[in-house]
């Protein structure tokens, strides 16, 4: 039997596409600025749609912020299996990524894990739950990398840890030498691990 797809009426894609732009200036906001930093009306203005819109798309601030999350977990873990899929040597590819001056200087775009790390233990649920299923993923996507073994669970869970703090310093201090020295050392000191 043939199914027919109807296309979605104009205003309804047009509803879908105006939702998915919000979402994605607020992702960006939320990881430059943190989950409380980012008001409504600046999340629209930037998004070119006005304040008295925003209902039409999420019954609250924080249902926009936990979606907003969410897409910063997915955006995350679409950047890592770009980054591993088809390079020589996929977990220098990951860690020489993740640990970069480029990273470092683009928040904006960059890991949420870092990002909302000081925020989440304070946010709601589904933005907890969002946070720790992309550390998990992350770990897990390590362990394989390190190649597993007997103790490749512990390395990974040390790797991830170590990368994410080496990242949330690097931007954190103001003394570039020593914040491209912790991106290196940390690099190193997980490519070592496999």
């Amino acid at each position: 039997m043939m199914r027919i797809i109807y296309p979605m009426p104009r205003s309804a894609a047009h509803k879908a596409a105006s939702h998915d732009r919000i979402v994605n200036v607020a992702a960006s906001r939320i990881r430059e600025a943190g989950v409380d930093a980012p008001g409504v009306a600046e999340i629209m203005r930037e998004a070119g749609l006005t304040h008295g819109g925003f209902y039409k798309h999420f019954t609250s601030r924080e249902d926009l912020i936990a979606e907003a999350a969410e897409r910063a977990f997915a955006q995350s873990e679409q950047r890592v299996a770009q980054l591993v899929e088809d390079a020589e040597d996929p977990l220098a590819a990951f860690v020489d990524f993740y640990l970069s001056p480029e990273h470092r200087d683009d928040p904006g775009s960059g890991c949420a894990v870092v990002a909302l790390g000081a925020d989440a233990s304070r946010a709601n649920d589904r933005v907890r739950a969002a946070y720790t299923e992309q550390v998990q993923r992350y770990t897990e996507h390590l362990e394989q990398l390190l190649g597993g073994g007997k103790d490749a669970r512990r390395e990974a869970v040390a790797s991830v840890t170590a990368m994410v703090g080496a990242l949330l310093l690097a931007r954190a201090v103001n003394d570039d030498r020593l914040s491209r020295e912790i991106l290196r050392d940390v690099a190193d000191a997980v490519k070592r691990k496999r």
